[in-house]
Parts: C-alpha cells; sequence; structure tokens
C-alpha cells in the first residue's frame, strides 16, 4: 500500500482543540479518519520547530489520501503537507525509464 508523510500544522485553534483532546485522543481520530479509506497510521509522532506532527500513513492510493486530506484542512484547524513516498524500486524502475530532457543550454 503506497505510503505519505504528512506534515502537519495547527492553527492557534487547532492547538486549543489538541489541549483538550491531548495526543492520545488526536492519534485515535486520525486513525478513525484513515480507517474510514481503507488505510492506517504507520507511525505518529508531535514535533516542534515548523510541524507540530508528522506521520507517516498507509493509503489505498492518491484519491484516498486527498480525501482525508480535504476533511483535515476543511476545519480550518490544522494545515497539511502531504507527500507520497517512494520505494526504493519505484525509483530504480524510474531511473530504468528513457529520457529525452535536454537541460537548458545544451
Amino acid at each position: 500500500m503506497p505510503k505519505y508523510l504528512i506534515q502537519a500544522t495547527y492553527t492557534a485553534e487547532g492547538l486549543k482543540g489538541l489541549a483538550k483532546d491531548k495526543a492520545s485522543g488526536r492519534k485515535a481520530a486520525v486513525a478513525a479518519a484513515m480507517k474510514a479509506v481503507k488505510g492506517k497510521v504507520d507511525s505518529f509522532y508531535f514535533a516542534f520547530g515548523g510541524s507540530e506532527a508528522v506521520l507517516i500513513v498507509d493509503c489505498p492510493d492518491n484519491v484516498a489520501a486527498t480525501a482525508v486530506a480535504l476533511q483535515v484542512g476543511s476545519t480550518g484547524l490544522v494545515n497539511l503537507r502531504a507527500t507520497p513516498l517512494l520505494t526504493i524500486e519505484e525509483v530504480d524502475q524510474a531511473l530504468a525509464l528513457p529520457s529525452k530532457y535536454r537541460a537548458p543550454g545544451e
């Protein structure tokens, strides 16, 4: 199943909700949202210095990942950045494809 790196930054109101729900409550809410799209949370960490939460999630596809991101973003309480993660094998496959790219000025 494809993996995604999720970086979340809470708004001021979102931080108030985090304080009320506690970190464990937010993890449970995210797990439920992922389960609803047939995904799961692989890892969930809180951090400081840019993103308050950093997650690795498994999602069936980009549509499911987008559905969760739109639901979360529509609250206005959390800003997300979702990055699809590629396996070593996928990058090897990409490197094996022919390329006709010409760099500027070449």
